[in-house]
């Protein structure tokens, strides 16, 4: 497993794709952030939040992680060399999760630069330092779950398809609906009894509520709960290989 996942971790350094994920997420909110006048740029609002980048990174992510993904398992099979995969020793579970890490890892060293809007932010603040630390803290925690469940979304989507732009097109999709869609669905009149529970179904209530600075386990259970669906879905995917 260690060999495939640092093969698939080449994979995106070797070609243009980790480069450009992370350079793209990179220079977009940095100049919503600080660019483009509006009510997202850090300047023009007046205070010393991240609000703008946490309320913009889901959605870039909901973008640039399907294109991470989306070669997973569609590339393999264009290729021909999926077959060739599985017949590996290793069980069809440790070649969906070194592929899974692979772009986990790759949403990690996106994140990782963006540290230094905290500091800038954190300086620019009067006095310096005026910034909720607990509260960013804990939605930079959130936004790396929400990635890691675009990731499992993605590696699902590969496998459904032997075509990178429909495996892309499925995983925007997905993560789309399950970011927001239940939002939208919990405001509909017909389920206002149950709202609530709706509402608890989709990523975007976990992912606020954490970004409030608490951490709390129910929402970490959430994460890896859904995160561990996609994954199962995606192994008996491979393994219908065999029916």
């Amino acid at each position: 497993m260690r060999v495939l996942l640092l093969k698939e971790i080449r994979g995106f350094f070797s070609s243009l794709t980790g480069y450009i994920v992370i350079i793209v997420f990179l220079v977009t909110n940095s100049l919503f952030m600080w660019v483009f006048p509006g009510d997202l740029n850090v300047l023009d609002s007046g205070y010393a939040s991240l609000d703008s980048f946490f309320s913009m990174a889901p959605w870039i992510f909901l973008f640039l992680v399907p294109a991470i993904t989306m070669r997973s398992f569609a590339e393999e099979k264009r290729a021909g060399t999926l077959e060739f995969l599985l017949t590996k020793p290793l069980t069809d579970l440790k070649i969906i999760l070194a592929k899974y890490f692979g772009g986990l890892i790759l949403v990690l060293l996106s994140l990782i630069p963006c540290l230094i809007y905290y500091w800038s932010v954190s300086v620019l603040g009067n006095p310096p330092g005026n910034l909720d630390t607990g509260g960013t803290w804990g939605a930079f925690i959130g936004l790396f779950c929400l990635a890691a469940i675009y990731v499992a979304i993605g590696v699902l989507s590969s496998a459904l398809s032997d075509n990178q732009i429909v495996a892309f097109i499925i995983a925007v999709l997905l993560s789309f609906l399950l970011y927001m869609g239940f939002d939208y669905l919990s405001s509909l009149p017909v389920v206002q009894s149950f709202d609530a529970f709706i509402l608890n179904l989709g990523i975007n209530e976990h992912y606020k509520s954490i970004s409030r600075g608490v951490v709390d386990s129910r929402d970490i259970i959430y994460y890896l709960v859904v995160i561990a669906f996609f994954i199962i879905i995606t192994k008996i995917k491979l393994q219908s290989r065999n029916w």
